[in-house]
């Protein structure tokens, strides 16, 4: 059934809000998929806080546009659904998972913070270490230097403290 052009209009504006909105947003191949896989595919994204949705590749090119990815059009080619997420990198690692368990869709592209990655890029996001871990190695990497110098510190009051304990030592053998 033919969509009426009142609601292709609708749809590019939405999509377009969801590009503009989304850190992120992954576009992938569903083909193969059935419904049971696609209501856990779509629930797992809810849970993260991210929309999968399906859209003609004509319409989802044209919000593209508008939004200023150019690169995009290459991508949209075929059966194309698009996980957006606000997350940069849920999407990405929710969909990669759900690959290798299924292996049934492909990844064909994706976009961070405004910019076309690659399927490549894509995955390099997803096998990125979580968010908490990251946070954990900078704070680590910062308090390293404060650790060093510290240490430093209390190397110098000990050598002085050994020093003092000699000359006692060495005047209580005098008397």
């Amino acid at each position: 059934m033919p969509i009426s052009k009142a609601e292709k209009e609708v749809i590019i504006q939405e999509l377009k809000e969801k590009f503009e909105s989304s850190q992120a947003a992954v576009l992938t191949d569903y083909r193969g998929l059935n419904v049971a896989e696609a209501t856990k595919l779509r629930r797992r994204l809810r849970e993260a806080g991210c929309q999968f949705r399906v859209a003609k590749n004509t319409l989802a090119n044209i919000a593209a546009k508008q939004t200023g990815l150019e690169g995009l059009g290459a991508y949209l080619e075929g059966q194309v659904a698009i996980a957006f997420g606000t997350d940069p990198v849920m999407p990405a690692k929710i969909l990669t998972e759900f690959i290798r368990e299924t292996k049934k869709m492909e990844i064909k592209a994706g976009i961070l913070e405004g910019r076309v990655i690659d399927a490549k890029g894509v995955r390099d996001l997803a096998d990125l270490p979580p968010r908490e871990v990251l946070l954990a190695k900078v704070l680590g990497g910062m308090q390293s230097p404060l650790y060093g110098f510290a240490s430093v510190l209390q190397g110098t009051l000990r050598s002085f403290v050994y020093a003092l304990d000699a000359v006692r030592k060495m005047r209580a053998g005098e008397a």
